[in-house]
């Protein structure tokens, strides 16, 4: 089994690689790494059916909720292969690398589609936040290819583990580990970079009553399976700037 976005511990000059599979519970180094594994879920169509790393669309949005039933994730197959071993840095100055895309091209990247800025996300009525094609104009950056969101024009890269390259964010994306079998298909098994979901639940009480039954529904966390679309089957509208 494939298994990519794999944390580096920092610890002054030497790198120690860690695999995400295997640990439990938030992982925080000297200098501030950190990394949270959760229940492992393969990524599934409406239908049930194992999504195929092969067969997703490229540079099309996908949705899927992890590790909570309420927190929405984008995953996108980039047309081209992303950087590797990204270090990137939280608000609060912790450190950590991003490994790469997986997949075969290593292309596949997934992300929690909660901006960092102020908690912006996708619903079944709307979605400000999105991957924006490469030949695909916003006003959010200079060039396309990124995950915008429109709510106040923050800038993320795809292809370098979230980080911001625009707008009002002050931190990357948190980003989703993602591990790709030998049979094809995907899995995702823990989350890399700053945790905002606690703030998520508090800020957002009437719409998880709304969409989720309530906050008791909403913090359940996924396992064996998330259910996976086309965030234009997910949200009613798409506003992109």
């Amino acid at each position: 089994m494939e298994r990519r976005n794999f944390l580096k511990v920092v610890a002054g000059a030497t790198f120690l690689a860690v695999n995400p599979s295997f640990i439990r519970g938030n992982l925080y180094a000297a200098e501030g790494t950190l990394y949270k594994a959760y229940e492992r879920a393969q990524l599934v169509g409406a239908d049930g059916k194992p999504i195929l790393a092969s067969k997703l669309e490229q540079e099309v949005n996908y949705v899927f909720n992890y590790p909570y039933a309420s927190t929405p994730c984008l995953l996108v197959n980039l047309p081209r292969p992303t950087a590797t071993d990204v270090e990137l840095t939280s608000e609060a100055g912790e450190k950590y690398v991003w490994k790469s895309g997986v997949g075969k091209n290593r292309a596949i990247v997934a992300y929690v589609a909660i901006c960092t800025h102020q908690l912006t996300h996708p619903t079944p009525v709307d979605s400000f936040m999105m991957y924006v094609p490469e030949k695909t104009k916003t006003m959010a950056y200079d060039k396309s290819g990124i995950i915008v969101c429109s709510s106040h024009l923050s800038a993320f890269d795809v292809h370098a583990g979230g980080k911001v390259l625009g707008g009002a964010a002050t931190q990357p994306l948190a980003a989703v580990v993602l591990e790709h079998a030998a049979d094809d298909t995907l899995w995702a098994v823990g989350i890399l970079g700053s945790d905002t979901f606690q703030d998520y639940f508090k800020a957002f009480k009437p719409e998880l009553k709304q969409f989720y039954n309530g906050p008791a529904e909403a913090k359940k966390l996924v396992s064996i399976s998330a259910k996976t679309v086309k965030l234009t089957e997910f949200s009613k509208d798409l506003i992109q700037y």
